[in-house]
C-alpha cells in the first residue's frame, strides 16, 4: 500500500509542478548569461546566446570571447542546440533519484547558480521545462528556462555537459526497455 501511495504522490508532484511550470510567468527564466572561460568571463543576454545557437551568427561579444577562450563557435553550437530525446515522465523519476542527482550533480559543475546554492534543483527545474515542452531537451534550452536572472556556463566543460545529457538519454531508453 505505501508503494501505490509514494508512486500516487510522485504522479500528483509532477503534475502539479508540470502545471506551475507551464503556468508560471516567464520572468522566473534566465536572462543573462556568464559564459566562463579560465581567466575570461563574458556576461551576455540570453537571447544573444539563443540568437547564436539557432542561426550560428556570432555577436562580437560572442567573437571575441570564443578567439581569445580558443575556442570552435561551431563545436559549442552543435553542443548547444544537438537535441536529446526524453520522456517527461521517466525524465521526472531518474532526475529524483540517486543516479539522476549524480547526473545533476555533475552537468551542475557545467551550468549553475552565480551562488553555487540549489544548483540541483535548478537544474532539475529547467530540465523539466525543456522537456515538457517537446519531448526533448538541448543545452540552449536548459539556458533558457533556468529558473534565475543570471545562469554560469563554464565554456570548456560545455561538451561533457552534452555527453550527460546523452548519459541521461541512454539511462531513460535503459528503463523503458526494462
Amino acid at each position: 500500500m505505501l508503494f501505490k501511495f509514494s508512486g500516487l504522490r510522485r504522479t500528483l508532484v509532477l503534475l502539479g509542478s508540470t502545471c506551475l511550470i507551464l503556468l508560471s510567468n516567464p520572468t522566473f527564466a534566465a536572462e543573462r548569461v556568464v559564459l566562463n572561460y579560465g581567466i575570461f568571463r563574458e556576461s551576455l543576454s540570453v537571447g544573444e546566446l539563443s540568437t547564436f545557437a539557432q542561426t550560428g551568427e556570432l555577436s562580437r561579444s560572442l567573437r571575441v570571447n570564443f578567439a581569445l577562450a580558443r575556442q570552435d563557435p561551431k563545436a559549442i553550437r552543435k553542443y548547444l542546440t544537438e537535441p536529446v530525446k526524453v520522456n517527461l515522465v521517466f525524465l521526472d523519476r531518474v532526475l529524483n533519484s540517486q543516479i539522476g542527482n549524480i547526473i545533476l550533480d555533475q552537468i551542475s559543475q557545467v551550468i549553475y547558480t552565480p551562488s553555487h546554492r540549489a544548483d540541483r534543483q535548478a537544474l532539475r527545474s529547467a530540465l523539466v521545462l525543456s522537456a515538457s515542452q517537446d519531448g526533448q531537451v538541448s543545452l540552449i534550452e536548459i539556458i533558457q528556462n533556468y529558473p534565475t536572472n543570471e545562469v554560469e556556463v563554464d565554456g570548456k566543460r560545455l561538451e561533457g555537459a552534452y555527453r550527460q545529457l546523452r548519459r541521461l538519454q541512454t539511462s531513460l531508453q535503459d528503463l523503458l526497455n526494462f
